[in-house]
């Protein structure tokens, strides 16, 4: 029960149709106290990390949304694949590839469902972006910029410290970009070059990189430039350059807000537009997903392995940018990335 959790998860269960919060895990009791009361949950219903596992007793508990710092991921999805339930993990799955190959066999051996909360893969806008991309109604995609950047104050936050983030903005923030032109093309990238900096003496960033800069390259020949800051004024965009015109996201990566430009040429004009689309609760959609995979059996869009995939990929960039050197892909994930599309309301 964290900030994300407070802010954004917690109220989004309102606006579910298939899904509702019936427990809560926190270390603080005084914050389980309130939140509960606010919520309505029943006090057997309130768990503590120690008790955490009891939740294999609760039959009216189906899934656990897990929303914690990055380096306990692994032991509370472990745990709660042990306990029987299904498991909806934030982004980053974990703080390394290994990790993430034992999430998704502890929940394999469990027989449970394991998706990780990608929610920009939900999002009517992106998602529109990818169907324009795919059909090629601009012609074929050559490039890509993206940018997921924003300004951080606080060295004492575990976003900053190695050990519970496992990076600094790549994985934080810069994680939006690498799964988001992904998800947009529809395939893998086959090499990645990169570059990292840190301002010296700078004590948010004493363990945790502040700027990775990266290109991916992709078997089609599309050149993904991406890049990612912990020290500036918050940009969060993409733009896909194609043949016959652009398509340009702002507040792409945000929890709202997105607008969507395109530009195609017609002779020797130039016809701008705005693709109005009616905004949805990011992380009800998500939820929804999930549970609908559950009620139905279905494997989840995002599932473990495309978790996977991005800490492959991010520990490319993390040797290419240590050893200033391209770094060639081979595809390593044994099942699909990605499960059936998602039944999403338009």
């Amino acid at each position: 029960m964290g900030h994300l959790a407070l802010e954004e998860i917690l109220p989004a269960l309102g606006s579910c149709e298939k899904s509702k919060l019936v427990a809560l895990v926190s270390g603080s009791p005084e914050k389980m106290k309130k939140v509960a009361a606010q919520y309505g949950i029943k006090p057997q219903n309130c768990y503590s990390y120690e008790t955490y596992d009891q939740l294999k007793n609760n039959p009216e508990v189906d899934v656990i949304y897990i929303v914690l710092p990055n380096a306990l991921h692994k032991d509370y999805v472990v745990r709660g694949a042990k306990a029987g339930k299904h498991i909806l993990c934030e982004k980053p799955m974990a703080i390394s590839s290994k990790e993430c190959e034992e999430m998704i066999a502890a929940c394999d051996r469990a027989k449970v469902k394991l998706m990780v909360a990608y929610r920009i893969q939900y999002q009517p806008h992106n998602r529109k972006l990818r169907e324009l991309v795919q059909n090629k109604t601009f012609g074929v995609p050559k490039l890509i910029e993206a940018c997921n950047s924003q300004s951080s104050a606080n060295p004492a936050h575990w976003r900053h410290k190695k050990a519970l983030a496992g990076g600094g903005a790549l994985p934080d923030i810069g994680l939006y970009c690498l799964n988001t032109n992904r998800f947009i093309l529809g395939e893998e990238p086959i090499e990645v070059f990169a570059y990292q900096y840190s301002t010296p003496g700078n004590p948010l960033f004493t363990e945790v990189e502040e700027l990775m800069s990266w290109q991916m390259r992709f078997p089609s020949g599309v050149i993904a430039s991406s890049s990612t800051d912990y020290n500036v004024h918050e940009s969060r965009r993409y733009r896909v350059m194609c043949e016959k015109g652009w398509l340009n996201m702002d507040k792409a990566y945000a929890y709202k807000g997105q607008k969507l430009t395109t530009a195609r040429a017609e002779g020797k004009m130039e016809r701008q537009e705005e693709i109005g689309l009616a905004e949805t609760n990011q992380f009800a959609a998500e939820m929804d997903h999930f549970s609908d995979c559950i009620l139905k059996d279905k494997r989840p869009f995002t599932p473990g392995e495309e978790g996977l995939q991005d800490h492959v990929l991010m520990e490319a960039i993390y040797q290419s940018a240590k050893e200033g050197r391209p770094v060639k892909l081979t595809h390593n994930v044994n099942r699909p990335l990605r499960g059936p599309e998602p039944e999403l309301d338009s």
